[in-house]
């Protein structure tokens, strides 16, 4: 009995062996496009996706890319948790017409393996300032030659061209698929997801601290592309909306105090406003932009219950068109507020405020309509000597010069005094 246990046990241990070797490869396809911008949204999202595939035992993770490039610090984080991932990470620069820019670049070249598609490109990775504009001589040396020095570290780590890297920061070079293969910049092309996993099998990775064989011949794979919550938070995150919500959220509020009891432009505004402070919470800003902003609103606002005959209305516009250019000065040159924008909304407000106040001055200078003083300045007919008929109404009246009122004469009416008018 005992020796029959054991061969039972050692056939089903066989047979296990057997079919984990036999069992179909998993890879988790990442869609990081197309243009999809690297920011602190799409950051969490690949990495908290590199993270699942690692938990949930797949093969491989294959990033395919797309990208213009985005934010420094999240592309650091980015390519560090690739580095750090607890399975092969590919990069695949796909579909056809897709381009890894700028910060791409360093994802892509952090990468086990790095792949692109026949008319793909890879590139340009010159770093600029917050407007978009070359830096000066002494910042430019030092951030160039930083940004240099990680990108040849990645690609020596994989064994890859050292050189490119330098002239993709110093000059943007920029290659396509054919001639970065040829130069050694990237590892395969391949025209589709399946035929790269095909022509990786039994690729062994050349990062000797990330030694990886693969096997993914006929993987089966499983496409993941950002949720509705991550479109919605990117699309957020646009400087041109979160100015208008901002703007919005303001407005709302202000509203609300002025007018208490209505509701819904308050918690609307409330709404508005909490959403642009996650946008201000994600990129950079200029605090000073910001205060001119505020500086901006108060002016209006005081020059609507102020006269100055439009002096702080002008003052208040310029503020706000000034803070809103200046807000996101910050941040790099994609996430700047529009010009247009800013002039369109600045022109719009101007023309909104000038007929909101050309209209309240005329309200102020109308007679009243309402309580005695509203029949200051009508007309009226003696009825009696002593009583004047006015606006519909029978009123005591006196002559402003003291003289007899004549039934029948037309008088003016002049003043008020408790229920007696003075007329002439």
């Amino acid at each position: 009995m005992r020796g029959f246990l054991a061969a039972v046990s050692l056939a089903l241990v066989l047979a296990s062996a057997a079919s984990a070797g036999t069992a179909q490869p998993r890879v988790l396809a990442i869609k990081f496009g197309p243009d999809l911008e690297v920011n602190p949204v799409t950051q969490d999202y690949l990495t908290g996706r590199l993270s699942h595939a690692a938990k949930a035992g797949y093969d491989a993770a294959v990033i395919l890319l797309d990208t213009p490039g985005g934010l420094s610090s999240s592309m650091k984080t980015i390519y560090t948790s690739e580095l750090n991932a607890k399975l092969p990470v590919i990069v695949y620069v796909s579909p056809d017409g897709a381009r890894a820019a700028s910060a791409g670049v360093w994802i892509s070249q952090a990468a086990d393996v790095l792949a692109m598609a026949p008319t793909t490109n890879i590139g340009s990775s010159t770093p600029i300032d917050s407007s978009g504009n070359n830096l000066n001589s002494d910042v430019r040396r030092k951030v160039i030659n930083d940004a240099a020095a990680s990108l040849t570290a990645l690609a020596a780590a994989h064994k890859r061209n050292t050189t490119w890297p330098a002239e993709a920061v110093k000059e943007a070079s920029n290659l396509t698929a054919g001639e970065a293969l040829k130069m050694n910049v990237i590892d395969v092309v391949a025209p589709t997801l399946p035929a790269l996993l095909k022509q990786l099998d039994g690729y062994k990775t050349k990062d000797a601290q990330r030694p990886y064989t693969l096997h993914l011949a006929g993987a089966h794979i499983d496409y993941e592309k950002p949720g509705l919550l991550t479109r919605i938070l990117n699309a957020l995150i646009d400087p041109n909306i979160i100015s208008l919500l901002f703007l919005a959220g303001i407005a709302g509020i202000g509203f609300e105090i002025f007018h208490p009891g209505i509701v819904l432009p308050g918690a609307l505004g409330a709404v508005a406003l909490l959403t642009a402070l996650f946008g201000f919470s994600v990129l950079p800003i200029s605090w000073a932009g910001l205060m001119l902003i505020l500086l901006g609103v108060a002016l209006l606002v005081i020059d609507a219950h102020v006269v100055t005959h439009g002096a702080l209305t002008i003052a208040g516009l310029v503020a706000l068109a000034v803070g809103m250019l200046m807000l996101f000065h910050n941040a790099p040159a994609p996430y700047h507020t529009s010009l247009p924008l800013v002039l369109a909304i600045t022109l719009t407000l101007g023309g909104f405020w000038a007929f909101a106040l050309t209209r309240a001055v005329q309200v102020r200078r109308s007679p009243v309509l309402v309580g005695p003083n509203r029949v200051v300045g009508e007309d009226g007919v003696v009825r009696t000597p002593g009583q004047v008929y006015v606006a519909g109404e029978l009123w005591h009246a006196r002559r402003e010069d003291g003289g007899a009122l004549v039934p029948g004469q037309h008088v003016r009416v002049k003043d008020v005094q408790g229920l007696e008018l003075t007329v002439e």
